[in-house]
């Protein structure tokens, strides 16, 4: 006598409707640094941290020194993370020039150093939501210690100087501006060669 087979036959399901399964692109991003990107950034980089050297180097008022500090290195991070932080140690190049450095000099530099840094750390925090706290961060500290500065140090008047706070806010806002520029183009880009990979799939 035959025993049979406890496990049940599964049941065949009745033949339906074809179902089109669309393939999703995948979601991993292609590589963003192409060899053309690369020197382009390596390019781009080497000549704006070029500049400001030349600006650091050469005799010059501390408002032009300053200036092109904080706006050559804002500029300088976009090309690549270390070339905002050699823009950032280049603002003591001119301790080491042929002309003495400016006036006030070895005030600017550990103040609006110390700022820029903390620029450069939230820009490479995030992307483009983060640049206006980048912003707040560098406004907030010049403009505190140049309200409150006199009352730790009787001499410190400059950073409350009209001129001064104006040509650090100046430069801060085109190289954020700068910035912001970039990213949003590099998010639209992004976003049609996505749309071009998904398109391209097979139905």
């Amino acid at each position: 006598m035959t025993v049979p087979d406890p496990t049940p036959t599964p049941e065949t399901p009745p033949p339906g409707p074809a179902r089109r399964v669309r393939r999703r692109a995948p979601d991993t991003e292609p590589p963003r640094i192409t060899p053309t990107r690369a020197v382009a950034h390596l390019i781009g980089g080497l000549l704006t941290l070029a500049a400001l050297a030349y600006f650091q180097w050469t005799p010059g008022e501390w408002p032009a020194r300053l200036l092109s500090w904080v706006l050559l290195t804002i500029v300088a991070d976009e090309f690549d993370g270390w070339y905002g932080y050699i823009g950032l140690v280049l603002g003591g190049l001119g301790y080491f020039s042929p002309v003495s450095p400016p006036e006030q000099w070895s005030v600017i530099l550990p103040l609006v150093g110390g700022a820029l840094a903390g620029v450069l750390l939230l820009k490479h925090s995030g992307g483009l939501l983060v640049l206006p706290f980048a912003g707040l961060l560098f406004a907030g500290v010049l403009l505190g210690i140049g309200r409150f500065g006199t009352k730790l140090d009787p001499g410190l008047t400059l950073p409350g100087s009209e001129s001064f706070q104006r040509t650090a806010l100046i430069a801060m806002l085109i190289g954020l501006g700068i910035s912001a520029v970039r990213r949003v183009v590099s998010l639209i880009l992004r976003a049609r060669a996505r749309r071009a990979a998904q398109e391209a799939l097979p139905a």
